[in-house]
């Protein structure tokens, strides 16, 4: 029997850019208080817990915001400019619809460029630059976009719902990292209906797209002060073509959760990880990150006197474009992991180092 995820398509069609959560978090949320006890923070995070008074205390941790885009300068013909919410390739953006969340709910339209017939012919071959590009929602004047709603400073998502493909896969705009927060949540409704005495507290974190000094994240472990961490996160999937094995490993959707290995990551969580994901017949492989692992980890890790903390990333195809794709299987075996870490995890481990 197929796995419900109609929360999932609910979660993933919400527009959530970094900054601008507050509607993606809302739906986590609802889905939250059925179970658990929770709440909302003023960095936007979303917080989900079980015994939080209990210890030891583990911290779940998936962002929800997705990249997207924010006008920047309204036109007096009508047209709207903009610049990326988080890191975009320009060249998926040309002809897209978009969504402009704006004043009075969201307003459609499209992102335009300049017709291929009108760009000279030694042009045609550069790459699109955002500053080239626009979105016109069919307004003729300011007047209009001020009728609609619309202003400087509003943010924008593409408007590319979820989709099921063929077998388990589903695609869209917001897989990263929306499927993070998805799966501490789901990771926590297991934990409910388990074993285990330690307290849990599963949190969308916020801005991790745009946080170079660890967006939400930083704020939720600094206020939780957390026992042990886990981050959940995507990761590239490497098997599709053109794909460098050799530099970033070799990760397949259906392959299950990624488990990372580095200077962010604990190495008594890894080895636990490993060891019950083996336990518990849960197909893993292992990424290495010489450097840093460019999520929530990097900031989790060092708050306060530092968090021991793991990183379990799903892989995900096309990522930062409007047709993310993941397996929901690996979804769901992440889950499991995350929930079996809860219910090993005592008073007893020894996290010290040296």
């Amino acid at each position: 029997m197929s796995p419900d995820i109609s929360f999932l398509e609910r979660l993933l069609d919400a527009p959530g850019p970094s900054g601008f959560e507050a509607r993606a978090a809302r739906v986590w949320r609802r889905e939250a208080e059925v179970f658990a006890e929770s709440w909302a923070d003023v960095v936007g995070n979303s917080y989900a817990a079980v015994r939080p008074d209990a210890r030891p205390l583990i911290l779940l941790a998936g962002h929800i915001d997705e990249i997207g885009l924010q006008v920047t300068h309204a036109d007096k013909s009508g047209l709207l400019y903009f610049g990326g919410i988080g890191g975009w390739d320009p060249q998926v953006l040309v002809g897209q619809r978009v969504r402009v969340l704006g004043a009075k709910g969201d307003v459609p339209g499209v992102i335009g460029r300049k017709a291929i017939h009108l760009i000279e012919p030694k042009e045609r071959a550069k790459a699109a630059k955002v500053k080239k590009l626009w979105i016109d929602v069919g307004a003729g004047s300011r007047d209009e976009l001020k009728e609609l709603g619309v202003r400087v400073g509003d943010p924008a998502v593409l408007d590319a719902g979820m989709v099921r493909l063929a077998g388990d896969k589903v695609a869209s705009r917001a897989i990263d990292n929306r499927v993070g927060a998805f799966v501490v949540l789901e990771a926590l409704r297991m934990v409910v209906e388990g074993e285990g005495r330690a307290g849990v507290v599963a949190v969308a974190t916020a801005q991790e797209e745009i946080g170079y000094s660890g967006g939400g994240a930083r704020a939720s472990a600094f206020g939780l002060s957390p026992d042990v961490a886990l981050v959940v996160d995507v990761t590239h999937a490497t098997d599709v073509p053109e794909v460098d094995k050799s530099e970033v490993g070799e990760h397949s959707l259906g392959g299950g959760p990624v488990l990372t290995r580095g200077s962010a990551t604990h190495p008594v969580v890894f080895e636990m990880l490993a060891e019950l994901a083996e336990d518990r017949d849960i197909p893993f492989s292992i990424q290495a990150a010489p450097l840093r692992t460019s999520t929530d980890a990097d900031a989790i890790h060092l708050a306060r006197g530092g968090v021991p903390t793991g990183l379990v990333s799903v892989p995900n195809r096309y990522m930062h474009s409007p047709s993310e794709m993941v397996a929901v299987s690996d979804l769901f075996h992440t889950a499991k992991l995350l929930a079996a870490f809860v219910g090993r995890l005592d008073e007893g481990v020894d996290f010290s180092r040296g």
